[in-house]
């Protein structure tokens, strides 16, 4: 039996499937939820212990913290933009906004990566105290989710590219967008609670 198609939909929900799986999403979503709010619970316990290792204000510079933040921020502007474009359905568009999208993803995590390298370098490893373990356990985290992000973008960008702006293409630009979105609203939090309370407590 062949899927009941409603036009006036966005593309992205024009199916049931798709309606199902984009509702499931924001089920995995509501699991992310609870795995980094335990990580920032771990954190907001622990931040304090440092055992005479460095501190919040010792590592982390505002110049640098502000940066990072700029480019997931414009990131998630440029994701929205991708949608806007498979709104109007606008291939090409989707296409460049998407990989504007994951250039900054790229220099997100390597900007992340030279902070971490220079956190070692100061002697501020997982295994000095209890506060780094858990700064590097959320930051990594994250981390590791956007890295899995611009994967998983790359290789809808290339279906997208090889078949076209479809039902289920435009569902899976859709659901990428939500991802995007979600890591955004984490670092907004990472930003507030563990950045820029860090430089002032």
């Amino acid at each position: 039996m062949a899927a009941t198609v409603d036009k006036s939909l966005p593309l992205e929900y024009q199916t049931e499937q798709n309606q199902m799986n984009i509702l499931g999403f924001w089920v995995f979503l509501g699991a992310e939820i609870v795995l980094f709010a335990t990580l920032f619970a771990t954190y907001f316990v622990l931040m304090d212990r440092t055992v005479g290792g460095p501190t919040a204000q010792d590592m982390f510079v505002l110049k640098d913290v502000l940066i990072l933040t700029f480019i997931l921020l414009t990131s998630s502007f440029t994701c929205g933009l991708a949608i806007f474009e498979m709104r109007r359905n606008n291939e090409n568009g989707v296409l460049l906004w998407l990989a504007v999208t994951m250039v900054l993803g790229v220099a997100f995590i390597g900007m992340e990566v030279y902070e971490f390298v220079h956190y070692v370098g100061m002697g501020a490893t997982m295994q000095t105290s209890a506060f780094l373990s858990s700064l590097y356990a959320l930051l990594g985290t994250h981390g590791l989710h956007v890295t899995l992000g611009v994967g998983w973008m790359l290789a809808i960008l290339i279906q997208v590219y090889q078949r076209g702006l479809t039902a289920i293409t435009a569902r899976k630009v859709f659901i990428i967008s939500l991802y995007w979105h979600f890591l955004d609203v984490v670092w907004i939090f990472i930003f507030t609670f563990v950045y820029i309370q860090g430089m002032v407590n």
